[in-house]
């Protein structure tokens, strides 16, 4: 039964359907592990022990008359702590929505619930989202795989724990600057950046609604795909017979490779000859309108975080971490006028892009450009607080300013991603590319 820790989620629902699983041992399995494990309370904000046991228990009984729901009926995941579960706290990961039990679950809580998925219960993330290190002195700080003295990437920090400790079967994220890919990358896995307005966001609590996106962090691209499907109540595409040959990868150089570090760098490129041995064609790529994009995060990101948290934020603002409240206030010194015109630019660079991409099948970047940094520094270093945060989520910002699909895959190299950009809309079509890829970095 152990073993059931580290298979992947599909391989754990062909299991119950071929009767080899039970699913409420299946689920047993995962709370016991949950609960002795010596990182439990720095992952997990809340374990559901009565709704995952009742969840398990009809998926057992759907399995034993033939009636399983999908793939993943009876397999246990767990869920970024601002996804809204009923009668369940949901607190963001913040001392400022303490106590916050919403009544109804979250759309996607809902429909993944409806085709099957048990809840393990509630992980651990950044302070409201806003922030790509997953440190978090308030709640909870997940460690990284790899070396428990690191974050473990942000913001879905406990999501990727979770699956990475082998406390989840899948976890369920949320991505806005690069929230879901950081800490896939970190932890060795697969994460999956849907394109915003795809996957509904009822029920989830905001950090900036224009680039808010829901998403898996997974053991597999196949994972990831079903866990996609459940989320939206979609069929998931067929990855069968995938391949690399013949398809056109961008590798893309400006931004991209800027204070690339040692390791993050020989892995992409590594990552990059096996893609091309495999049957890709590379072809190296430069966006000049790419820089002019990122000038304008700060602006798009901290105004719309600030205006939908101000209120909130300055009723209570001790109980706020410093550096999380020192971003949010950063926003509060633009006028509309100075946002409408980052937005009026950013889609000028948005078609840009379009344009100088339209030939490829997907971009190709290093997840992050550093390694997961170490998390006692992090407490006592400002400056290096901020420079590792703002260079953690640069390569994963780029998918959400240009408003793409992306998707992150291990490279083999521990703590080192390949992220692959596709088209706005393509979450299919790359994750086909992604299962190729993923058997040629095997």
């Amino acid at each position: 039964m152990q073993d059931w820790l580290s298979m992947t989620a599909c391989d754990l629902g062909r299991g119950i359907g071929m009767g080899q699983i039970d699913p409420v041992e299946l689920t047993e399995t995962y709370l016991a592990a949950i609960d002795a494990h010596p990182h439990l309370e720095r992952i997990y904000a809340r374990v559901t022990h009565d709704r995952a046991r009742a969840e398990a228990l009809a998926a057992q009984e759907r399995a034993k008359l033939g009636l399983r729901r999908s793939l993943l009926d009876g397999v246990p995941i767990s869920w970024k702590d601002l996804f809204d579960t009923a009668g369940t706290a949901t607190e963001a990961g913040s001392a400022l929505l303490k106590g916050r039990v919403p009544e109804m679950d979250a759309v996607v809580v809902r429909n993944a619930t409806a085709m099957g998925t048990v809840c393990l219960g509630k992980t651990h993330m950044s302070e409201l989202a806003f922030s790509g290190l997953g440190l978090n002195p308030v709640t909870g700080t997940p460690p990284c795989v790899d070396d428990e003295d690191s974050v473990s990437g942000g913001s879905s920090s406990g999501a990727a724990a979770s699956v990475a400790w082998g406390l989840a079967a899948c976890g369920i994220g949320s991505d806005t600057g690069g929230s879901v890919r950081i800490p896939s990358a970190w932890n060795n896995l697969v994460g999956l950046k849907t394109t915003a307005g795809r996957v509904s966001l009822e029920g989830t609590v905001p950090l900036c609604l224009r680039f808010d996106t829901v998403g898996p962090l997974a053991r597999s691209v196949e994972d990831a795909a079903h866990m996609l499907a459940l989320l939206e109540g979609s069929s998931p595409p067929d990855l069968r017979g995938a391949s690399l040959k013949g398809r056109r990868f961008a590798n893309l150089q400006n931004v991209a490779r800027d204070d690339l570090r040692e390791a993050p760098r020989n892995a992409f490129d590594d990552a990059v000859e096996r893609l091309r041995e495999a049957g890709a064609e590379i072809v190296p790529l430069e966006v000049p309108e790419l820089e002019d994009a990122m000038a304008l995060s700060g602006i798009l990101y901290t105004t719309e975080a600030y205006g939908l948290w101000r209120d909130v934020i300055e009723a209570n603002p001790d109980a706020m971490y410093p550096e999380i409240l020192e971003r949010f206030r950063a926003g509060r010194n633009a006028t509309g006028a100075d946002y409408i015109a980052a937005w009026s630019k950013l889609k000028a660079c948005r078609a840009a892009w379009d344009a100088a991409t339209a030939g490829f099948d997907a971009v190709l970047a290093p997840t992050a450009p550093i390694m997961a940094p170490n998390l006692d520094r992090l407490m006592k270093d400002h400056e290096y607080y901020v420079t590792e945060n703002l260079l953690a989520l640069r390569n994963t910002r780029i998918g959400n300013l240009m408003g793409l699909a992306a998707l992150t895959l291990p490279t083999g190299t521990p703590g080192c991603g390949l992220m692959m950009m596709g088209y706005p809309g393509s979450e299919e079509a790359l994750l086909r590319l992604g299962s190729a890829a993923e058997a040629a970095l095997a």
